[in-house]
């Protein structure tokens, strides 16, 4: 959907590890983060990439420069032309679709400190994280319908389910953007912060998620990700499942020995 030029691939997306926190952070702040096929595609691999690796045990997602992201970059699309029928479809399920899925199946929590504008698809991304922090300055815009375009990236799926139907309705109709204290008094933001503290606030949230008990936090994840579209004895099932699974791991040994011994649990993720 765009033809603009892809950065140099070592730069579209920075990773780094640190105390069993990986850290994402997209890096394209001449045109506010916004997602080419490119970066989408370096952001899926970082998500499958810290769900595989046992050093890590939580995710952040951040931007550089002033904005979050500023969804897809749409920089030379043609505005008409012919399609061949399921065309977009198909660009939507291989692309922003895929890209909202490898967060929401990520099997390390995800926080997403939003340092400046997230608009759209950047939107999205955010919402579909975890955990949402924002700076003072963050804004939230469903731009789509400026645009003349329908929701995509997940939008009409993550926003009623955190919103409600009729506000998600009012956020889409007229995209106004959403100020981060706005944000935060709809639940779509965990906790706004000052802009100098948005990083050192993200890092010690995932550092506590890190030092938590990896797997539980996985299925945990999964039973609350499922529970609104389930009906309840198949959440019960899942609920039962996921705890017999749990039970196998050392972690869930070390919190029960722990309570009888009444100490401090120490989490190895495993």
């Amino acid at each position: 959907m765009t033809s603009s030029p892809e950065d140099p691939v070592e730069s579209r997306v920075l990773r780094s590890t640190d105390a069993h926190v990986r850290r994402l952070t997209l890096n394209r702040p001449d045109a506010l983060n916004a997602i080419t096929p490119g970066l989408r595609e370096d952001l899926i691999r970082g998500f499958l990439d810290a769900s595989a690796d046992p050093d890590v045990r939580a995710v952040v997602l951040t931007g550089t420069g002033r904005g979050f992201c500023a969804g897809a970059d749409l920089r030379g699309a043609a505005a008409g032309g012919e399609r061949i029928p399921g065309d977009v479809a198909r660009t939507l399920r291989r692309g922003s679709q895929r890209l909202i899925a490898a967060v929401l199946d990520c099997e390390k929590p995800v926080i997403a400190a939003v340092n400046g504008t997230a608009a759209g698809l950047g939107a999205h991304l955010a919402l579909a994280c975890d955990l949402v922090l924002a700076a003072e300055s963050a804004r939230f815009i469903e731009v789509f319908v400026r645009r003349g375009l329908v929701p995509d990236g997940a939008g009409a799926y993550l926003l009623p389910r955190l919103v409600g139907p009729q506000r998600a309705k009012e956020l889409m109709f007229f995209g106004d953007a959403l100020t981060a204290p706005e944000a935060e008094r709809l639940g779509l933001v965990n906790r706004v912060v000052p802009a100098d503290a948005l990083e050192k606030t993200a890092r010690e949230w995932a550092e506590r998620l890190a030092a938590g008990p990896t797997r539980a936090l996985a299925l945990t994840k999964q039973l609350v990700n499922a529970s609104l579209e389930t009906d309840r004895a198949t959440a019960f099932a899942a609920e039962a499942a996921a705890q017999e699974i749990n039970m196998t791991t050392a972690d869930a040994r070390e919190g029960v020995a722990s309570f009888v011994e009444r100490r401090g649990a120490s989490f190895e993720g495993r």
